[in-house]
């Protein structure tokens, strides 16, 4: 059964056709955006604001410098590589102003990972954070990188000064390193440069790419997502009608235009990229950038200083903000909506941010491939726990089986996604996207249920399904369960091979309480799971693998159990 929630009717201010939105490009959101907005703020980093006139100026300096002093052409590729500073904010709308191509970069990745991004997407220009430069130095003979733009984490910071090396130490955790890299321009250089000369804005189309927006590596090799102007004009405006759509009261908590999101996830992310730098400028509403999310202490300062209307997060975050001492005394009058994606969300941490914020936490779901969002839950406080809420607007969904026989209301299945935000495709890699997006239908990886009112449950990632004894265990009701006990702040669930049930499940956990003990916690288990999905062993932890915006990289700890059974 395909749901539509919508059941065949426009949602307001979602077109059936892309073709007729006034928008054709992101160029044209953004622009209107600069011009409508003014002097309001637009984003807040390390203790600087620029406003969305300020931006605009900005964008087209960079922009201007692009194209008066490269040879980079509208559809080349470039690279941006830095945490949530302003630069980045400027970099990004120059560069698509001057019509090229965003690859989206996470600063912390390894030289062999970054020379894989580069060389697949062909970018021509990279714009990297200084402290990252050593690692560019190794990769370049190995990429087609002509243009080097080097920030520092000084740039735009004016009250800065001297507290460069301190600020970067408290913030990076990592001094600049030795590099050479003599063909590289300074990013303040740039906008000098810029600054004398007229940008000329390029034609770009709904069908052009605006992104290559590459998969997390969780799953093989990292693909670059081709994100279309399209997507993400659609996305500005599936989000805008879903707002109030799914605002059962009829009004929205915070005007629009006039909210303070606070934003910990990097820029580089697919959700706050679109949402931050498209959906939420578009509306004119202030941003509020977490450099650094891992400074639980520097995030509860900012927190009690903005003291944001809206709060978007992951599990693993809300699990540490509400650990830190400085928690409880925060003043959470102001917030009225609590969004978490990216990974499931366990009902005891939602109940407990509940009980201390009076925010109930909106859970959604969306996948880089769907420029992101698919669903998400009502944002009245009337949303469902353990679900992630209902398809956006001009979005179908359907489960299917193995044999891609589409499932009936109620039957777990792999979600397929319909819609005007899904991807063009993988970057020059054609069987890949053949075997993704079929009939029009995306193939999320994803094991769900779709009720009769259109709620989705996401039981659980298809290649995360652990085989007992011919049993499906899904990970995530196993962490759920765990989750909830008190002296456990984090685990993972994996499968591991046994000669009698085939597979098993094995824990990983973070204890909360050093008292905690593997009898008393199998002890919980048997109270709360079924015989077959108990974990058969667990093993404690200091410390789970994790990717930059906080998922546990269950890859990994299936890969530590698959060495440890190798024979010697």
């Amino acid at each position: 059964m395909d749901v539509d929630f919508w059941q065949g009717k426009r949602a307001p201010g979602v077109l059936d056709n892309v073709a007729d939105y006034d928008d054709r490009s992101v160029l044209d959101v953004i622009e209107r955006a600069f011009t409508t907005h003014g002097n309001k703020p637009a984003f807040s980093a390390l203790g600087e604001t620029l406003s969305f006139q300020q931006l605009d100026q900005a964008s087209a300096t960079f922009a201007a410098y692009v194209q008066q002093h490269t040879t980079l052409e509208p559809g080349d590729r470039i690279a941006l590589q830095m945490p949530s500073v302003l630069p980045y904010l400027v970099a990004l709308y120059g560069s698509l102003r001057a019509g090229l191509v965003i690859v989206n970069t996470n600063p912390l990745y390894t030289a062999r990972e970054m020379q894989h991004q580069f060389s697949d997407s062909g970018a021509r220009a990279l714009v990297y954070m200084n402290m990252f430069g050593d690692k560019v130095e190794k990769v370049l003979p190995e990429t087609h990188l002509e243009y080097l733009i080097e920030v520092s984490m000084g740039d735009m910071l004016p009250w800065l000064k001297g507290k460069l090396v301190n600020l970067a130490a408290k913030h990076v955790k990592k001094v600049v390193p030795r590099f050479t890299l003599p063909g590289a321009i300074q990013f303040n250089e740039v906008m000098q440069r810029g600054k004398p000369q007229v940008y000329s804005r390029p034609a770009k189309g709904p069908d052009d790419v605006a992104l290559l927006q590459y998969t997390g590596g969780t799953t093989g090799v990292a693909k670059g997502a081709m994100i279309l102007h399209r997507n993400l004009v659609s996305q500005v405006y599936q989000l805008k009608a879903n707002e109030g759509a799914l605002n059962r009261q009829g009004q929205l908590h915070a005007e629009s235009g006039k909210q303070v999101i606070m934003c910990p996830l990097p820029l580089y992310h697919i959700y706050a990229f679109t949402v931050n730098c498209i959906a939420a400028f578009n509306s004119g509403n202030h941003s509020v950038l977490i450099t650094n999310p891992r400074d639980i202490d520097g995030f509860i300062k900012s927190l009690a200083k903005y003291r944001p209307t809206v709060l978007v997060g992951i599990n693993t975050l809300f699990v540490s903000l509400m650990e830190h001492p400085g928690f409880a005394g925060l003043d959470f009058t102001r917030l009225r909506t609590t969004v978490s994606g990216g990974t499931a969300l366990n009902k005891s941490v939602a109940e407990r941010w509940q009980e201390l914020t009076s925010c109930p936490v909106s859970e959604g779901y969306g996948l880089t491939e769907t420029s992101p969002t698919v669903c998400s839950n009502p944002i009245d406080g009337q949303g469902r726990i353990g679900t992630i809420g209902l398809p956006v607007p001009g979005t179908a969904l359907k489960v299917v089986d193995e044999e891609n026989n589409e499932l009936g209301v109620g039957e777990v299945g792999e979600l397929c996604v319909k819609g005007p935000q899904v991807m063009a495709g993988y970057w020059q890699r054609p069987e890949a996207t053949a075997e993704t997006i079929r009939d029009g239908w995306l193939h999320t990886g994803d094991i769900a249920r779709i009720e009769e009112d259109g709620y989705v449950s996401i039981v659980d990632r298809k290649k995360d399904m652990i085989l007992v004894s011919g049993f499906n265990v899904f990970p995530n009701e196993i962490e759920d369960v765990v989750t909830a006990h008190p002296k456990v702040e984090l685990c993972a669930c994996v499968g591991v091979t046994d000669a009698k049930s085939g597979e098993v499940p094995k824990l990983f956990v973070v204890k909360s309480n050093d008292s905690l003990s593997e009898a008393e916690l199998k002890a919980y288990c048997r109270e709360n799971l079924t015989g077959y999905k108990q974990p058969r062993h667990i093993e404690f932890r200091a410390e789970l693998p994790m990717t930059a915006v906080g998922k546990v990289l269950r890859k990994d700890l299936r890969a530590e159990v698959a060495t440890e059974a190798e024979p010697a």
